[in-house]
């Protein structure tokens, strides 16, 4: 087995648009790192699909980047890393890495956790993935999930500071905050848009944790113990390509990942 070139780029996909959150970290913590996403614009959500299709979508996905000559991949879609991540892990021989663990890591980093709520899209809350992970570490954790489809449209509409948003988040926390909930995982790659507004709402009482920040950090630490951190001076390149250029895509490609990056791809799986 041929090991991955170090000055190889990394490669990250998601369902959509969402991924580019994880992007961002990666791009903040690894400034010397290129990277290919690919957003499955085509196919979005995952999360209505079956595992076996996603477990399909997923390792098409993978493919498209592998062939594209990547060192790494992130899986970053909440969705696919529950569904499909350990089929991944052992089709391909890049390594592979999930947003779940890394965020289930660092929750139960701080000791003081002890009541736990998790927010993602159906898909992601009906798998368990997360209550279980959580649950077999620390038995008694108390675990409270909610699924919160309706975030997802807020976040794209770019109505982040808008009252309605505030107020379907209200109602979407409630039960958890009257659970006495003291850490908010926050299961969807949409979601770490939401971190300003819900620092303001709940302030310092429930901890955030956040899929995009804990995955750069896993990622990094993982390139660290194998030797693949780019060395190279040149500059690091980003490449998005999608499945399907809607009107829209750049524009809310550019809102996840907040900055220019050029012209987004079509990618062909």
């Amino acid at each position: 087995m041929t090991a991955p070139d170090s000055s190889a780029p990394l490669g990250v996909f998601d369902s959509g648009v969402g991924g580019l959150t994880v992007v961002r970290a990666l791009r903040e913590l690894l400034p010397n790192e290129s990277i290919i996403y690919l957003g499955d614009t085509a196919r979005v959500p995952y999360g209505s699909k079956s595992p076996d299709t996603i477990r399909r979508f997923s390792v098409e996905d993978t493919q498209f980047l592998v062939s594209h000559g990547v060192k790494a991949v992130v899986v970053a879609c909440n969705t696919a890393t529950a569904h499909a991540l350990p089929a991944l892990q052992a089709t391909f021989r890049v390594p592979i890495i999930g947003v779940l663990e890394p965020g289930v890591e660092a929750t139960l980093a701080d000791g003081t956790c002890e009541r736990v709520g998790i927010i993602g899209t159906a898909g992601t809350i009906r798998s368990s993935a997360y209550q279980y992970a959580l649950a077999m570490r620390q038995p008694d954790l108390q675990i409270h999930a909610m699924a919160t489809p309706l975030l997802v449209p807020f976040v794209e509409e770019g109505w982040i500071d808008h009252p309605a948003l505030k107020s379907v988040l209200r109602e979407y926390l409630k039960p958890l905050l009257d659970k006495g909930m003291d850490t908010l995982v926050l299961g969807c790659t949409h979601y770490p848009l939401l971190v300003p507004v819900l620092k303001r709402m709940l302030g310092n009482k429930v901890r955030l944790v956040d899929s995009a920040s804990t995955c750069a950090a896993h990622t990094k630490t993982l390139l660290e113990k194998q030797n693949l951190l780019r060395t190279a001076r040149s500059k690091p390149t980003l490449e998005i390509y999608l499945t399907d250029l809607a009107e829209q895509a750049e524009a809310l490609a550019k809102r996840f990942l907040g900055t220019e990056f050029g012209k987004v791809k079509k990618a062909t799986l």
